[in-house]
């Protein structure tokens, strides 16, 4: 859909309902991400042709999400303010201070526009103009921007765009969930008054609970300050600039598609991986696991697809490199809260080499590359001390490597965020169009199953769609 497809209905901020001063400095774990392009995503719900109908919209619905948000931000306080980084301070620090506000952009698509409900593959350019732009430069960044848009006759959807330097997968959910949460009780009240949150949606913000960059013994935020500074070198290389590195949408003949993993799937995903576990070497741990998650399952069987796909219009093999990130909340010593808002993930990687796409067996040499480092990972620590030469790697492969990377999670429960008026028909990870990314997310029927989205060249993701069921179909 076309920005002149677009009715912009409102511009305004949202500020916290009552908030005062606040401000938290950023850890290692945060500064990880400090320059990196925001987080989008888009949550798509399907109403009633009268409460689609714009004027009922926007003078009963907004009202509710509007008030809801400001409710919300009053327990997110620094979601309303911006990334700064002072000059008595060693960090960067996010402040929130009393008049901040999130930027609300509330716009109305032209009629039967219906495509976002669907996960067959369209134009990657088609939801562009759905999601918000989130400011930065090079002294300050804003934190969230939020955008609503009306389907008419069919339903809205909420975009939010964050900064991945100031909040993680499982914060923004955290939020989300919160502001869902708040608006349900005013749609079941009938009442705009401030609703009671429940205690498990509520913030844990005291970052000392992170260990310090000594005691981790860790520099990789250097070693990727310097990786992205050569990567953008017309980009300002002073280490104090807060401005995101552009790493813009792949639009141009691209397209977006979401491919489910039912239960049943990954039940025969995992049989014929563990049957056939003995029959490779790859990976450094070679005993067979009890069980294999899905995550492992989808990663695997995803990578494979894609490196096939890729071969086939491509007609060259390529090296794949996995990145993939942990949630460390409940692998730090001692475990820290899950409601702890800011980024708390380590980075891990694993290569597969051309070579082993050519094995019959290439789903399983996956699978194991990614199980057996995920268990060292977990036996050794997290934060385990690198190899002595690990500082003059890069921090991302480069050459011939294609970097496959994944973002969201089937245990974040997005579909479970209900306003008032049904849980989400969609969800997608927009953000996916500015690399090559796997979106996970757990099936909207609660059955057990996966969502994959993914953002391809259109002839790379009609193979894709061809590989990926065939895959599937292997004994």
């Amino acid at each position: 859909m076309d920005s002149d497809k677009m009715k912009i209905h409102e511009q305004c901020r949202v500020s916290p309902e009552s908030a005062e001063a606040t401000s938290q400095p950023l850890t290692l774990l945060d500064m990880l991400w400090l320059r990196l392009h925001p987080v989008e995503r888009i949550f798509f719900y399907t109403l009633p042709t009268p409460l689609s109908h714009p004027p009922i919209f926007f003078s009963k619905l907004i009202p509710i999400l509007k008030t809801s948000l400001s409710h919300t931000l009053q327990h997110f306080p620094l979601l309303a303010g911006n990334v700064l980084w002072p000059h008595h301070s060693p960090n960067p620090i996010i402040q929130y201070t009393p008049g901040d506000a999130v930027s609300l952009l509330i716009a109305q698509s032209q009629p039967h526009f219906n495509h976002p409900f669907h996960n067959s593959p369209h134009p990657a350019s088609l939801s562009r103009c759905l999601v918000p732009h989130l400011a930065s430069s090079h002294s300050r960044a804003s934190v969230l921007s939020l955008q609503i848009t009306l389907f008419p006759n069919t339903g809205f959807c909420i975009a939010l765009s964050t900064h991945h330097a100031v909040l993680d997968g499982n914060s923004s959910t955290l939020f989300f969930k919160a502001w869902a949460s708040l608006s349900k009780a005013i749609v079941h009240q009938n009442s705009q008054s401030s609703p009671f949150l429940s205690p498990n949606l509520l913030p844990f913000f005291d970052r000392t609970v992170i260990q310090s960059q000594c005691d981790l013994g860790l520099d990789s935020p250097h070693n990727m300050t310097k990786f992205l500074t050569r990567m953008f070198p017309n980009e300002s290389s002073d280490a104090r600039c807060l401005k995101f590195f552009p790493f813009p949408p792949k639009l141009e003949d691209h397209v977006r598609a979401t491919f489910l993993l039912t239960k049943e799937d990954l039940d025969k995903l995992r049989k014929r991986a563990l049957s056939k576990w003995d029959a490779v070497e790859k990976g450094s741990l070679s005993s067979k696991p009890p069980t294999l998650s899905s995550f492992v399952l989808t990663c695997a069987h995803v990578l494979v697809c894609i490196a096939k796909a890729f071969e086939g219009v491509e007609s060259e093999k390529h090296k794949f490199s996995l990145r993939f990130t942990v949630d460390c909340r409940a692998r730090l010593e001692p475990p820290i809260p899950d409601n702890y808002f800011g980024n708390c993930l380590w980075g891990l990687s694993v290569d597969v080499a051309p070579l082993d796409f050519i094995e019959e067996e290439r789903f399983v040499v996956a699978a194991k590359s990614i199980h057996s480092k995920i268990r060292e990972t977990l036996e050794k620590g997290v934060f385990h001390k690198p190899d002595p030469d690990s500082s003059k790697k890069e921090p991302f492969p480069i050459g011939r490597v294609k970097t496959l990377g994944i973002a969201g999670s089937n245990r974040f429960g997005v579909y479970e965020s209900d306003f008032g008026w049904g849980k989400p028909a969609k969800v997608e990870i927009m953000s996916l169009d500015r690399g090559l990314v796997i979106g996970l997310a757990e099936s909207k029927d609660g059955n057990g199953g996966l969502e994959v989205g993914l953002v391809l060249n259109k002839q790379v993701m009609d193979l894709f769609g061809t590989v990926f069921h065939e895959e599937l179909s292997h004994e």
